[in-house]
């Protein structure tokens, strides 16, 4: 089996930034999801709007979509995309019990945007635990994950 060379290593072991001038530029898409789990009062009261902090999910919303935008200073070695859309989607799910954090990322762009997918629902659920930490202490993030992702060399990826 051929070993695969490292992009993000030089010959030296030193960390760099992949020059990705030389690639097309193409419509990207992707979509990650995570979750924060809640119990059903802390549910009941995002629903009614009765959280101190103000309302949750359009707090959340605009966390996850400002974090996705600063995606490039946040991880190191990710590159600054220009970004067509960024939508947060957050469901309450009662059988959960919590809440379900979507993000999804449109570009027209040289690479992909798994990373800013993937910082758009973690920030977004950071948010919630922050907003109601105040009713639950025991709120708990997980799940956090690529569901799919188009264009590009690699193709279309689907993890669902």
């Amino acid at each position: 089996m051929e070993e695969k060379k490292l992009t993000h290593i030089t010959e030296d072991g030193s960390a760099t930034m992949v020059d990705i001038s030389e690639k097309e530029i193409t419509a990207r898409m992707a979509l990650a999801r995570g979750e924060i789990q809640l119990n059903l009062e802390t549910l009941r009261l995002i629903r009614e709007g009765k959280m101190k902090k103000g309302d949750v999910l359009a707090v959340a919303r605009l966390a996850g979509i400002m974090a996705a935008k600063k995606t490039s200073e946040l991880i190191p070695l990710c590159h600054n995309i220009q970004l067509n859309q960024v939508k947060i989607d957050l469901e309450i799910i009662d059988s959960l019990p919590g809440i379900v954090i979507n993000c999804q990322i449109r570009t027209l762009d040289r690479t992909g945007a798994e990373m800013e997918a993937l910082t758009g629902v973690s920030v977004a659920a950071l948010t919630i635990y922050d907003m109601v930490k105040a009713v639950q202490k025991d709120a708990r993030i997980g799940n956090i994950r690529l569901i799919e992702k188009h264009g590009g060399r690699s193709g279309d990826i689907y993890n669902e």
